[in-house]
Parts: structure tokens; C-alpha cells; sequence
């Protein structure tokens, strides 16, 4: 797991990295609200909404910025939709609603056990991965749902095989930045992916179905690399 930990106290901040970092996740701090918020939107997804991180680790009380103004800032202003757990020390049922109402999905009181606090997390990731691969995709006017396997564009429904499907899926959740052709034959072939002339021909047969009939070009080759889905005016 990539996780944000915003927490003042250098002990628990400590204790939280000298446990989970050995165990392969990776960990970024800050002590205060307003750096944390920020960490936490300084790599926002502008499709997804996602923090650059898998999970955000906060504290109620913080300098600055309050845990719960932090969580309600990152929820409304921001739109971010990163999993949140809250530590604090408040241990009463008032203390915990007022954390959920702010946007906060776990609550843990301190003290707490650091293998409790990496079991929680693990599963607002995985809870979040799920939200996250059903969600609805959209760049400009295309809008293709995972969990129904149905594309569309100014309305009209967009007839697409298993691997085309897979292949706008990517263009699509990496929207911001170019795919490369490794990346596209990894996500549609796994370990063994076809020659490269293979995967020229489904990018082709995509773009019949996503770009030519449509006013707007969204699928652009970066040669020599890969591909890019976005809108003419982001092509630099």
C-alpha cells in the first residue's frame, strides 16, 4: 500500500513507519493539516479523483488544519474519493459520528495496535479498489462502465470486443498521461503479449469505433512510445 500519514505526534509516527514499511508498504508524513492537504492533492486524478496515494492516515487533532476540517476539505473541495481513517484519542460515540460526517470511512482510538491499524487499512483499500474498477469512466464525451462492459459516446453505444474493451479501459483510467505499448499489452495479454504490429491493429480497430465517426479525435499516438487518450486540446 501506498499511505499518507498526517500525524503531529512523532512517536506514533514512528511506530506506524518502523512496522508497515518493513512489511513492503511505503509511507509519506507530514505533521500538520495544511501540509497534508497539500500532499494529499498535490498528485490528484482528475478522472478518478484519487489522492496519489492507496490511503490517508489522519489525526483529529493536528496543527494547523484540524483532522476533521482536513477530511471535509479533501470530501467537498476537493472531490478527493481516497480512503480515510481517523486516529484520535476521543473515544466517544459523538467523537466518531462527527469523524464519519466529515467524510472519514474507519475510526481508530488511540492507543491502538499497529497490526490492527494495517488490517483496517488493507481493507479500506480493497474496499475502495472494488468502488473504484465499477465506477463509470468518462473523458470528454465517452463514458464506458466496467462492471457492465458498455461504452458510449454523445449517447451512442459503441460496439467493442473483449480486447478493445480492455484496451479503452486503460487509455481510459490513465487518461492524464501516455500509455505505453507495454503497459497496453500487459493489462490485455498478460505475460504473454503479442507482437507489436498485433496491438497496432486493435488500436486501429478502436479508433474506427471511438474516433472516426465523431467530430473529435481522442485516441493520439505518441510514437515510440504508446498512446494517449484526451482531448485534441491537451495534445501538446
Amino acid at each position: 500500500m501506498n499511505i499518507l500519514v498526517i500525524e503531529d505526534n512523532r512517536d506514533i509516527a514512528a511506530n506506524i513507519a518502523d512496522y508497515l514499511e518493513p512489511l513492503g508498504h511505503t509511507l509519506d508524513f507530514a505533521a500538520t493539516g495544511t501540509a497534508g492537504l497539500m500532499l494529499a492533492t498535490a498528485h490528484l486524478n482528475s478522472q478518478t479523483r484519487a489522492a496519489g496515494f492507496d490511503v490517508i492516515v489522519m489525526d483529529v487533532m493536528l496543527p494547523g488544519i484540524s483532522g476533521l476540517e482536513l477530511c471535509q476539505q479533501l470530501r467537498q473541495q476537493w472531490g478527493v474519493t481516497t480512503p480515510v481513517l481517523m486516529l484520535t484519542a476521543r473515544d466517544q460515540l459523538d467523537d466518531k459520528l462527527e469523524g464519519f460526517a466529515a467524510g472519514a470511512d474507519d475510526y481508530l482510538v488511540k492507543p491502538f495496535s499497529i497490526r490492527e491499524l494495517e488490517a483496517r487499512l488493507m481493507a479500506l483499500v480493497k474496499r475502495g479498489s472494488q468502488r473504484s474498477a465499477a465506477a463509470a469512466l468518462e473523458v470528454e464525451d465517452l463514458v464506458y462502465t466496467p462492471d457492465k462492459r458498455q461504452a458510449q459516446r454523445q449517447g451512442v453505444m459503441l460496439e467493442l470486443n473483449p480486447v478493445q474493451r480492455r484496451l479503452l479501459e486503460s487509455l481510459m483510467r490513465n487518461s492524464n498521461r501516455v500509455v505505453t505499448r507495454e503497459e497496453l499489452e500487459q493489462h490485455v495479454w498478460g505475460d504473454s503479449p503479442p507482437d507489436n504490429d498485433i496491438l497496432r491493429t486493435h488500436i486501429y480497430a478502436l479508433r474506427m469505433i471511438v474516433d472516426k465517426p465523431f467530430s473529435e479525435k481522442l485516441i493520439h499516438t505518441v510514437h515510440g512510445i504508446g498512446y494517449r487518450l484526451c482531448a485534441q486540446r491537451e495534445v501538446r
